[in-house]
């Protein structure tokens, strides 16, 4: 069976894009891969031989760029840079635009279509803003763990109720509001009062569940984030099953964001473990496309700490040839990234870059795809390398990578 791979190094960009300036300045001068390459001066012999420099534009240290690389770069057309977004838009979604307010702002509406449906909600108050909780078993607020007012949580003990019920609820909150995402999670062994005790305000604005403190990530935890505009019946890997019969694996955290009901999804975090997996699923050939997520260079992003991040990309340059041993001549590999997380920049959230794009096909050399207007090129890709459908969103750059 032919197969494209998608290996999607999270957080790891090559340069802030030219609108940082106006819509997130706080990135300006960010470029995860070149300070880390600077500071760190690891070297990564497999992903220089794939064209990482050539994609950078900057040459740094021993790296160099390389002669029979098939190299680009993509921008992202959603919003900010967030690895959510960043997977939906690489599927083939066209991001929409999200609005961003606190709970309290729509709690209205939300409280209406809930109790509309036949759910009984009470208001629980602290510092003058208010979250919704239904039968004291269900919590539904503000996400206090990443850009507030983006996300909003709906969180729960699986002691009281489960995990399909909650996503029921879960959906109704989705269909409510314009944030950029809803996450709907929970766990086991965790009492109401283990909910109940962890809730907590911020700027007395925003109100919601802590979800470490919950206790919910310790037993059986289960996540899904459904996203604004997200359509996961027009991506790439709903479009394959439908019209090839082509099963799909996920691995790493793109198996937690993305939705996968015809495929297998394995949600895994360290990057040996999801490297490991990814081998094996190209050695057993059930599966058209693979794509996983190395999640631990973003966490190293996340705790500034530059050494760790390079620490990781050994990690992948290492396991490189193993995979790169297992295709052949009708197989594609694809590295990449889905923004930026650049330790050095000042801050511990995402930023805004170009990632790179880095192809190898057996017999394929020297080949420049240019600078993407869209991760979602990729998905357009995949769907040409099978020759199905197109997604709604992103050009094909498969004619320029055989074009020789």
């Amino acid at each position: 069976m032919k197969k494209i791979i998608v290996l999607v190094l999270d957080g790891f960009g090559i340069g802030a894009m030219d609108d940082v300036s106006v819509v997130r300045p706080q990135d300006i001068g960010s470029n995860t891969a070149l300070h880390i390459l600077k500071e760190t001066h690891v070297h990564l012999p497999n992903l220089e031989k794939l064209g990482l420099i050539n994609a950078m534009g900057t040459t740094t240290g021993s790296m160099k760029p390389s002669d029979t690389a098939n190299f680009g770069s993509s921008k992202l057309a959603h919003y900010g840079g967030d690895t959510f977004f960043g997977h939906q838009e690489i599927m083939g979604t066209k991001p929409k635009k999200p609005f961003k307010m606190p709970f309290n702002e729509v709690i209205d509406i939300v409280e209406m279509n809930l109790k509309n449906k036949g759910y009984p909600t009470k208001r629980i108050t602290k510092d003058n803003v208010s979250l919704l909780s239904i039968y004291d078993e269900v919590y539904i607020g503000d996400n206090l763990e990443t850009d507030l007012g983006q996300v909003y949580n709906v969180t729960t003990s699986f002691d009281y109720v489960n995990f399909q019920d909650v996503k029921k609820i879960a959906r109704i909150v989705r269909d409510s509001v314009e944030v950029a995402r809803v996450i709907v999670f929970g766990g086991a062994n965790v009492t109401k009062e283990d909910l109940v005790n962890a809730i907590e305000t911020k700027n007395e604005t925003y109100i919601g569940v802590n979800a470490p403190k919950s206790k919910v990530y310790i037993q059986k935890y289960e996540v899904e984030h459904l996203g604004y505009g997200v359509d996961h019946t027009t991506q790439i890997q709903t479009i394959l099953y439908d019209q090839k019969l082509s099963k799909t694996a996920f691995v790493g955290k793109v198996a937690d964001i993305c939705a996968n009901e015809n495929g297998d999804s394995y949600s895994i975090v360290p990057t040996g473990e999801v490297l490991t997996k990814t081998i094996e699923l190209i050695r057993n050939d059930k599966h058209g496309f693979i794509c996983s997520n190395v999640q631990e260079t973003d966490l190293a992003g996340h705790s500034e700490n530059t050494q760790l991040y390079a620490s990781k990309l050994l990690v992948v340059d290492e396991y490189i040839p193993q995979i790169i041993n297992l295709l052949d001549e009708n197989d594609v590999l694809i590295i990449m990234a889905d923004h930026g997380n650049d330790p050095t920049v000042g801050h511990s959230k995402h930023t805004r870059e170009n990632v790179p794009l880095l192809v190898y096909k057996k017999g394929i050399q020297g080949i420049n795809i240019g600078n993407r207007d869209t991760l979602a090129d990729v998905g357009a890709t995949v769907a040409d390398f099978f020759g199905i459908k197109k997604v709604n969103f992103g050009t094909s750059f498969l004619g320029k990578l055989l074009s020789n």
